[in-house]
């Protein structure tokens, strides 16, 4: 399913899907022990990717789905790679920096593990990151949450419960490391909203077993709670992080 999923909403993910802030990867920037070279596994159509390359002189991100990567932003200093989560394609011990956001929830861990240690340099850094429903204000949070997690609820894969647990659920067998609070903020209009709330698999999956009706019906709470379509409001993503030492 996961495959057959981020293959026919690629474009609208590449689109939509918010990239992560410089804080977070200047977090583990100083975690690690030297900032040659970063992987990126799962990196969607690179949104830590790009920006991993910021104090990165190398980010190698790999995908399993080639329109993940086909409609990846292009950056210098990041090479994509279409390549499944436990098989990155790069030699032993080359690597400062494994990370994966948005995306361990989909792996075999064991077997990504695997190919963290293989790959890694020593002390090097493996981070897992994810976040959450997006928050904006009371209001809308009451419009949001609840088409989240009910109307959505069923048709959400296994796999999310980690994302709402917050990795906290996942094993995670290396020496860990506080990681500080950090969040994803965008200021955004209606229509940025709704292209995101468009990524996500359950909705896929809801306009499959129900159609249109139950996402229109959001989309029509959720307008006339945003107010005119063209307002910019603060999203928020609170991340939530799981750092450690190779």
């Amino acid at each position: 399913m996961t495959g057959e999923y981020f293959s026919d909403v690629a474009s609208a993910y590449a689109a939509h899907r918010p990239s992560y802030p410089a804080a977070l990867v200047d977090f583990l920037a100083q975690h690690a022990p030297a900032r040659r070279f970063a992987w990126d596994c799962g990196c969607g159509s690179g949104q830590l990717s790009v920006v991993l390359a910021g104090p990165f002189e190398r980010v190698w991100a790999t995908d399993a789905s080639r329109e993940q990567i086909a409609r990846a932003d292009p950056h210098p200093n990041v090479t994509y790679s279409c390549a499944p989560a436990q098989s990155s394609g790069l030699a032993d011990g080359v690597v400062d920096l494994a990370t994966a956001a948005q995306a361990a929830h989909w792996f075999d861990l064991p077997s990504y593990y695997a190919e963290v240690r293989r790959v890694a340099r020593p002390g090097a850094i493996v981070a897992l990151i994810t976040y959450g429903v997006m928050t904006v204000d009371a209001e809308l949070d009451a419009v949001i949450e609840p088409f989240y997690h009910d109307v959505l609820g069923p048709h959400w894969p296994p796999e999310r419960r980690h994302v709402d647990e917050g990795y906290r659920s996942v094993p995670f067998p290396f020496a860990e490391i506080s990681a500080p609070s950090l969040e994803i903020r965008r200021e955004w209009r209606l229509p940025d909203v709704i292209g995101y709330v468009g990524t996500w698999s359950a909705v896929w999956a809801l306009q499959r077993a129900e159609g249109q009706a139950p996402l229109e019906a959001f989309h029509r709470v959720l307008a006339g709670a945003w107010g005119p379509a063209d307002r910019v409001r603060t999203v928020r993503w609170p991340l939530t992080l799981r750092v450690g030492r190779v």
